[in-house]
C-alpha cells in the first residue's frame, strides 16, 4: 500500500519554521522598540540595541533559509548552501543551550516578553533542527568546512566588541568588558568558541550519518 501524506511534511516544516520565526522576531522587535524608546533611546540607538543580539541575528538567518526554500531565484541562493544550513544548526543549538543553562536564571519574564523569549530561544531552534535533520538532503559537509562554520560568529564577536567600545553597552553578560575586562571576555569567547566548534563537529558527523543509503529524508 502506497500511502502519501495529504501535506508534504517537508513543506509543512518549512512553513511552520518561517511563520513562527517571523512572528517571534516581529513580537520581539515591537517589545524591544517600545522598551528602548520608552527609556529615552532614539530610533537608531534602539535599532542598534535590537540587532546587537546573537539570538536576533541567527533567527533572521533561519527565516531567510526558509524563504530560500520557498522562493527560487538567485538573491537567496547563499541561503540554500548546505554548509550555511549545517552551520546554522550548530549556531541555533548554541543559542538554545546558552539561554537554557545560563541566561534563563538572570531574569524573570512573563506575558508577551516570556512568549517572545520562548519562541526565539526554544521553539524556533527546535523547529529548525528538526527541519535540518529530517527534511534536508545530507552528505555535503566536510571537515575542511569546520573553520568556515566558525567565521560568522567571530565576525559577530568583533562587531559586538567594536560597538560596545563605542556605545558602552554589551548584549550579553559574558561579553561585558565594562564589568569583566577584556581578558575575561576573551576567555569567555574562547570557551563559547569551543562549544560552537563541538556543535559544528556534531553537525558534520550527523550530516555524514544521515547521508548513508539506509537513511531517508522526508519526501
Amino acid at each position: 500500500m502506497n500511502w502519501r501524506a495529504p501535506v508534504d511534511p517537508r513543506l509543512l516544516l518549512t512553513w511552520l519554521g518561517l511563520l513562527f520565526g517571523i512572528a517571534a522576531l516581529v513580537l520581539q522587535f515591537v517589545l524591544s522598540m517600545q522598551a528602548m524608546l520608552g527609556s529615552g533611546r532614539d530610533v537608531m540607538g534602539a535599532l542598534g540595541h535590537f540587532f546587537a543580539y546573537y539570538t536576533i541575528l541567527t533567527n533572521i538567518v533561519l527565516v531567510l533559509i526558509y524563504l530560500a526554500e520557498i522562493l527560487p531565484g538567485a538573491p537567496l541562493a547563499p541561503f540554500r548552501h548546505p554548509v550555511l544550513r549545517g552551520m546554522m544548526a550548530a549556531n541555533i543549538a548554541l543559542v538554545a543551550l546558552y539561554v537554557f543553562f545560563v541566561l534563563r536564571f538572570l531574569a524573570t519574564l512573563e506575558g508577551l516578553p516570556l512568549l517572545a523569549d520562548n519562541m526565539l530561544h526554544y521553539l524556533c531552534p527546535a523547529l529548525y533542527l528538526l527541519w535540518w535533520l529530517v527534511a534536508q538532503p545530507h552528505g555535503r559537509l566536510r571537515w575542511p568546512h569546520l573553520p568556515l562554520m566558525l567565521v560568522p560568529t567571530l565576525v559577530y564577536f568583533v562587531y559586538v566588541m567594536a560597538r560596545g567600545a563605542w556605545v558602552q553597552e554589551y548584549p550579553y553578560p559574558i561579553l561585558n568588558v565594562l564589568r569583566l575586562g577584556y581578558g575575561q571576555v576573551l576567555l569567555n569567547a574562547g570557551y563559547m568558541t569551543l562549544v560552537l566548534a563541538a556543535l559544528c563537529v556534531a553537525a558534520i558527523l550527523l550530516d555524514g550519518f544521515l547521508s548513508r543509503p539506509s537513511r531517508t529524508v522526508i519526501q
